[in-house]
Parts: structure tokens; C-alpha cells; sequence
């Protein structure tokens, strides 16, 4: 069966980040792409959305600005883009960016990202009994699991309080030990 892929950000890149629910906003709810956000798009989300998508935001750019990775260009960046929260306004999720932040399942078959991030334990658990995309997947313990065949990581949903900065640490350091 075809996944269509639709959320925000880059349709091709380094990261997919995958969420169950995407903002409850009129112009999101016929989504049947991955698009770029526009400049100032985020804070409008945050503010029609409210507080938790400003966490998931938040912490979705720091994690980017931990990473490091070397074919992301957070680093890299223009002038404007030197801090996690300069990244967020910035960069993350818009057309030059390398990740996605997406509201469909994984589809492993597109190769479409080099790393496959689940955020939420609960949401990974029934994506992984709904849709067979991987067979090899290893739990490290109760918030973690990775399939390094396919590059696809279970994480806590990022929310401070279930992905604190000791928790972005250790999602950093599992793509950082397994990036060719």
C-alpha cells in the first residue's frame, strides 16, 4: 500500500520527524504534501495552537541544533541562525531546511530521509502493529528503540517533559553512533 507523505518541512533530507496529530488549523487539514512552512508560520501555529505546539517546536530545534549532523547545515547557517531558537524562526521546517516534521506513517520504500524519528512511544507501538514497514526494529529500553537497517528511531514525544535535554542527548548520540 502507498503512504502518501504530507507534513511540514523538507520533501527530501536528512531527518523525518513523525507526530500523530497535526495542528488543528483549517489550511492544514486537506494536507496531501510535505510543505515548506513560510517565515513566521511556527509562531502563527503556536498561537492558534497553542502551548504544545510550542514545545514541539522548541524542542524539535534543539534537538536539530545538538545534532550536528555532518549533512545537516545548522552550523552552516546564514548569520541568522546561530542559536536553537534563531534556528526555529528562522530555518526549521521552511524551504532550505533538511528535515520534515510529518503527520503520515514512515515510508521506508521512498528513501526520502536518511533518519526516521518516531516521537511517542504509544504512537510508535501502533504504527508498528498497523503498518509493516520494519522488522527489525530493538527496543533499548522503555522510551527508546532503533532499527539500524532502516535508520528509524522511537523516542519520547517531544514535549520537555518527556524529552528533557538529557533525552535529546541520547536521541542525538543513537544517529551520531550510527551515521556512515
Amino acid at each position: 500500500m502507498k503512504i502518501l507523505t504530507h507534513g511540514f518541512g523538507a520533501a527530501k533530507g536528512v531527518l523525518a520527524v513523525y507526530v500523530e496529530r497535526r495542528p488543528n488549523l483549517e489550511k492544514y487539514t486537506k494536507l496531501h504534501d510535505v510543505i515548506p512552512l513560510q517565515q513566521g508560520e511556527i509562531d502563527y501555529i503556536n498561537q492558534e495552537c497553542g502551548n504544545g505546539w510550542r514545545k514541539l517546536f522548541n524542542v524539535y530545534s534543539k534537538f536539530i541544533a545538538q545534532l550536528q549532523h555532518p549533512d545537516h547545515h545548522f552550523t552552516n547557517q546564514s548569520e541568522g541562525t546561530k542559536t536553537w531558537q534563531q534556528y526555529r524562526d528562522n530555518a526549521l521546517l521552511q524551504n532550505h531546511s533538511q528535515e520534515a516534521l510529518l503527520f503520515s506513517p514512515p515510508d521506508l520504500e521512498q528513501n526520502s530521509y536518511q533518519w526516521h524519528v518516531i516521537a511517542g512511544r504509544t504512537y510508535a507501538k501502533r504504527l508498528l502493529r498497523d503498518h509493516d514497514f520494519t522488522h527489525s526494529i530493538v527496543w533499548i529500553d522503555e522510551e527508546f528503540a532503533i532499527d539500524r537497517i532502516n535508520k528509524v528511531i522511537v523516542c519520547p514525544y517531544f514535549d520537555y517533559r518527556q524529552l528533557s535535554n538529557i533525552k535529546i542527548t541520547k536521541l542525538v548520540e543513537l544517529i551520531q553512533d550510527h551515521t556512515s
